[in-house]
Formats: structure tokens, sequence, C-alpha cells
């Protein structure tokens, strides 16, 4: 699987071929075929084992985190980036963006196994943060929505203009600037202090 991580990530989904897969992996077709009977079963593979793991973390740290809420949403993106974006698996979202109209079962599948779960993580934390107080009332499903853009641009970026064009900012202080920003908007706005009665 991690041969095919790298090849879907280089080759995208069509240029990879099972013989090349398997060569990577020093391994023969045959034995390739042992494992999985096509191309879309191994890339299901891939992201099964290496993207849903980390969405089912994500979903356990919720439940059990502690801190703010502004701190959940930082861990959370922290985590991500650390075991999906900065690896990669961050080339796959590129990838299903590019071939999804001619591989809709395979979007299909990403949609239900990624994306549907990673907002799932961010309703949770925001729904949280509004019940506490901590963020103000707002619509989740738009928010979810505008958190997730720029990270998402991020990655397509690195594994498209990027791979000529070099990355201009770095990552951890791109992620960090936009967080900073999006804890911003989303803070309960302090209540001001009374004024003064006029004279």
């Amino acid at each position: 699987m991690a041969a095919a991580l790298e090849l879907f990530v280089e080759k995208g989904f069509v240029g990879t071929r099972l013989e090349d897969v398997a060569a990577r992996a020093g391994v023969s077709k045959g034995t390739l075929y042992l494992y999985f009977d096509s191309k879309e079963a191994l890339f299901k593979a891939v992201v099964q084992e290496g993207i849903v793991p980390v969405l089912e973390a994500g979903a356990g740290l919720i439940d059990s985190f502690e801190g703010s809420s502004a701190d959940l949403l930082h861990t959370l993106l922290q985590v991500w980036w650390q075991k999906i974006g900065n690896t990669h698996l961050g080339g796959i979202p590129k990838l299903i963006i590019s071939e999804a109209g001619n591989f809709p079962e395979l979007a299909s599948y990403y949609n239900e196994a990624v994306i549907v779960r990673g907002r799932d993580l961010m309703r949770r934390t925001l729904q949280r943060g509004i019940n506490s107080g901590e963020f103000r009332a707002v619509n989740i499903e738009i928010v979810i929505d505008v958190l997730f853009a720029p990270v998402l641009m991020m990655m397509i970026w690195r594994y498209s203009l990027g791979i000529c064009c070099g990355n201009s900012h770095d990552p951890e202080t791109y992620l960090n600037t936009h967080l900073d920003l999006a804890l911003t908007g989303l803070a309960t706005p302090a209540v001001p202090s009374q004024r003064r009665k006029a004279k």
C-alpha cells in the first residue's frame, strides 16, 4: 500500500498500473492480486488504512478532550497535518478532485470514508464551543467549509503548482495563521463594559 500511495500521488489514478505498484513494492503482480483484485480496491485500502484511522482517533480525542474548544480545534488540525497533510496521503485530495468525473464511484467512496467523517469532527468541535459559550452562534455547515478551504488549497498547491513553483509559505506557519484568524472570528465577543452615564 505504501508503494501504491506513492504512485497514486505521483502519476494519478489513471497513470498508476498494478504492475508498477508490484515492481515498486518488490513483489510479483500475481502476489499483488492475492490481496487486491483491482486498482480500485487497492486505492480504497490505501484510504482505509492511511486516513480513516486518523479520523477515528480524532473522534476519540473529541470524546475525551478536557481543554477548550479552541485548543481542541488546534490539536485536531495539528494531528491531521502531521499524520496526513505532511505525508503522501496529502496528495489524495488532489487526485480525487482531478479524477472524480472519470471515477465517480471512487469519489463517492472517498466522500463517505473521509469527507463526511472529517466534517463530523469539525461539526462536533464547533458545536462544543458554541454550547460552552466559547464560540458565537454561527452557521456550522458553512464554517466547516470555510475552515477546510485554505487547508485543502495548501495540499492541492503542494502537489500541483508547488512541484514547479515551490511552496511560498511554511506549512506550520500557514496553519497557525489560518487557525488564529478562524478562532478570532469564532470567539464570542466580549461584553462591553457599561458606559458611564453622561453627566
